[in-house]
């Protein structure tokens, strides 16, 4: 974000403030006590102290863990569209820095039953995103025959 509006966030201060205006629950209240209590802490300026005290303290500790675990428990509805679901299968799966061929398996088994019987009777793809772009297709065609 700060490379795409590089004269908005120009200053530091600009990008600690940004960041701290999606701040909720418990992060927001740390953020608040700092401006109230210690107005003068570098964490309210600078990005890179920003950054490290809420990821300290309240981010994820394992990335990569916390991805592949929504991974394995993301499943595509069946009401759902795929064009919906591959961006947030996308989403956790570049997380996890698996390659293609985990990722193929991984979205195979995360398809609903309408989709995977047809892909049964489809050839075998030969790339991760051509099988995208085949269930893209069997998806839009489930759509269009309801």
């Amino acid at each position: 974000m700060f490379q795409a509006k590089p004269l908005t966030f120009q200053l530091e201060s600009s990008r600690v403030a940004f960041a701290a205006s999606y701040l909720q629950g418990i992060a927001f209240d740390h953020y608040t006590a700092l401006l109230r209590f210690d107005p003068n802490s570098p964490v309210l300026s600078n990005w890179q102290a920003f950054a490290q005290e809420f990821s300290s303290k309240f981010g994820v500790f394992d990335t990569v863990a916390e991805a592949e675990e929504n991974l394995y428990n993301l499943w595509m509805r069946n009401d759902e569209r795929f064009t919906t679901f591959i961006v947030r299968f996308e989403k956790e799966a570049y997380e996890t820095g698996w390659n293609y061929n985990a990722l193929w398996f991984a979205l195979r088994h995360a398809l609903p039953q309408r989709i995977k019987d047809v892909l049964r009777l489809a050839p075998k793809q030969p790339t991760y995103d051509s099988y995208k772009a085949l269930v893209t297709q069997i998806d839009q065609r489930y759509w269009e025959d309801r």
